[in-house]
């Protein structure tokens, strides 16, 4: 295995991670944190957010490193952990602009608790059918419905064609269309 211009093997640091040595969180900083914080920035571009993703990224890879099993590559690890971190930001974001309006709905009139708990079964399930997505098909629904990303920005964005992303847009309605089949017409 090839060594970095540090001296170690992406697999050295990692037995160096799991033995608490705290170098090796270091060592996967330096190597890594640009890559991260770009990996986040296409799918958010908002620089200091991301650059505290990319840092809660890597201290999330220190907590865990007692149970850490990466079967991939280091980087492809960190990629898709911060481009979850990313687009769980984005939701959470959408789900605090939805609360002030289910707030004010719920100050104007009495609340229906079973249409309550069946709105928070179906959100629930929505957001379960969004994180199966595939990642790509995931980050390209998330743009376009919850930054409302024109099809040419999220294209430009993540440097794919426009017919590449109504491919995608397509791909996720469905597949979300078969995950909220039972609630249709309910």
């Amino acid at each position: 295995m090839k060594k970095a211009a540090d001296g170690y093997t992406e697999r050295e640091i990692l037995e160096m991670l799991q033995n608490n040595r705290s170098e090796a969180i270091d060592l996967l900083f330096r190597r890594h944190y640009r890559f991260v914080c770009q990996a986040a920035y296409r799918v958010l571009p908002d620089g200091h957010l991301i650059e505290d993703m990319a840092q809660d990224v890597f201290f999330e890879l220190w907590k865990k490193r007692d149970s850490l099993s990466i079967t991939t590559s280091v980087r492809a690890y960190l990629k898709r952990a911060v481009i979850n971190k990313t687009l769980n930001y984005i939701r959470g974001q959408r789900m605090k602009f939805s609360d002030v309006e289910d707030y004010g709905h719920e100050m104007g009139m009495p609340a229906n608790a079973l249409m309550d708990l069946q709105n928070e079964e179906l959100k629930a399930v929505l957001h379960k059918a969004i994180d199966d997505l595939p990642e790509r098909c995931r980050i390209v629904f998330t743009l376009s419905r919850f930054e409302a990303y024109s099809y040419q920005e999220i294209a430009t964005e993540l440097e794919i064609s426009t017919k590449t992303v109504e491919n995608q847009i397509s791909k996720a309605l469905k597949l979300l269309r078969v995950a909220l089949a039972k609630y249709r017409n309910s």
